[in-house]
This record gives C-alpha cells, sequence and structure tokens, in this order.
C-alpha cells in the first residue's frame, strides 16, 4: 500500500513538472525602427499599449518608464512589469494566478503569451517613425 501511494504521488507532482516550464523574462529588448530612427519613450509606450490591447492585456502606469500588464484568461491571470525607454524594454513576471509558478517555473503556455507580446511589440515600434 505504501508503494502504491508513494507512486500515485511521483506520478503526481511528474504530471505537473510536465506542464511546466522554466519562465522567459525578456531582458532589455532593443527598440528599432524600420525607418532608423530614434523613437521617443513616449512613442515606446504607446507601441507597447497597443500591442498589449490587440492580444487583450490590460496595461496600466506603475511610474514614468514603467507598465504593468496584466492577461487574464479563464480563470489563469498572469501580471508583468514592462520597464521602457527610447533604447529598450523588458518584460518581467511579477505573478499570477492558477499557472502553477513555483521556483522559477510556470505553465507553459504564459511563455506563449510573452513571446506573442513581446513580437506585437516589436512589430509596432518598427512601424514608428
Amino acid at each position: 500500500m505504501f508503494l502504491r501511494t508513494v507512486a500515485m504521488v511521483g506520478l503526481a507532482v511528474g504530471v505537473i513538472a510536465c506542464g511546466t516550464v522554466a519562465i522567459n523574462n525578456v531582458q532589455n529588448a532593443p527598440v528599432s525602427t524600420a525607418s532608423g530612427k530614434a523613437p521617443t519613450a513616449a512613442a515606446v509606450r504607446g507601441a507597447i499599449l497597443q500591442a498589449g490591447a490587440g492580444l487583450g492585456w490590460v496595461m496600466t502606469d506603475v511610474k514614468p518608464g514603467v507598465l504593468e500588464g496584466k492577461l487574464a484568461l479563464r480563470s489563469h491571470t498572469a501580471v508583468v512589469e514592462i520597464p521602457y525607454s527610447e533604447k529598450s524594454y523588458s518584460i518581467v513576471y511579477k505573478s499570477s494566478t492558477n499557472l502553477n509558478e513555483a521556483n522559477g517555473s510556470i505553465h507553459k503556455n504564459y511563455n506563449g503569451w510573452i513571446q506573442n507580446l513581446q513580437r506585437d511589440i516589436n512589430a509596432k515600434v518598427s512601424a514608428l517613425n
């Protein structure tokens, strides 16, 4: 009986672990426009807001040069901090609900949401004049 219990607990831990991956933070992603002109920090902020809104993220200003993004899907919530300037931006994990975050790992869907946000921010920044 004891071995069966140990095996069941091991299986449950393995199933949970298979659905998690290391948290992907975007650190100092360079800002570059297609025209080669340097954008203002305000323009970068606008690009981040547009990209987030298009993907369902709710963005709020935390302080100058820092946004907080929140994505709520079904019973899952992810919160990130997005510091930005005219030269770069980052997307850093802040908190989550129902995404099995523990010890630097999180539900595998989280990284996809961050990759989509980064891709759309890059596209919006690239389109700046």
